[in-house]
């Protein structure tokens, strides 16, 4: 499982004209499901996302979680995260999990955010969103369940 993390001042996701999901401070994720993935990657990402010490202390040091700082979570399911660019000129998606298996593995992440307290909102599955959002920082990090980066 992949994330893209992005500590955000706001975020929004508009699908269609119409805004499906906005937060306040806090993180913007977005998620990918690969076809190996278990629900010990879920539980190890969502995890590392919620206790990540990415927020500013009193000092101005990164010190702080999201749960520290009562922030909020925007979960965005985004399969190119498995993209294989490494031959040719077209991304290959082999190694990104089959949609059925990716929403149940979505859920159960957007579950635990929620079950550690913090305020969750998602974007559409399957959908063409728009993503919207004013980078803090900027910060942004990249996580994988199989600690391969």
């Amino acid at each position: 499982m992949r994330a893209v993390v992005q500590r955000v001042k706001e975020a929004r996701v508009d699908v269609d004209g119409r805004i499906v999901g906005e937060i306040g401070s806090g993180l913007l994720v977005f998620l990918g499901v690969g076809e190996d993935d278990s629900e010990k990657d879920c539980e190890y990402l969502a995890n590392k996302v919620v206790h990540l010490r990415i927020f500013s202390d009193d000092r101005g040091a990164m010190n702080r979680s999201l749960i520290d700082t009562e922030g909020e979570a925007l979960v965005v399911s985004q399969f190119t995260l498995w993209g294989d660019c490494r031959k040719g000129r077209r991304p290959s998606f082999v190694r990104a999990a089959r949609p059925e298996k990716a929403r149940a593995f979505y859920g159960e992440f957007i579950k635990i955010l929620k079950g550690k307290g913090v305020r969750t909102a998602t974007g559409e599955f399957q959908e063409m969103m728009d993503v919207h959002l004013v980078n803090d920082g900027p910060v942004t990090l990249l996580l994988d369940s199989g600690k391969s980066f």
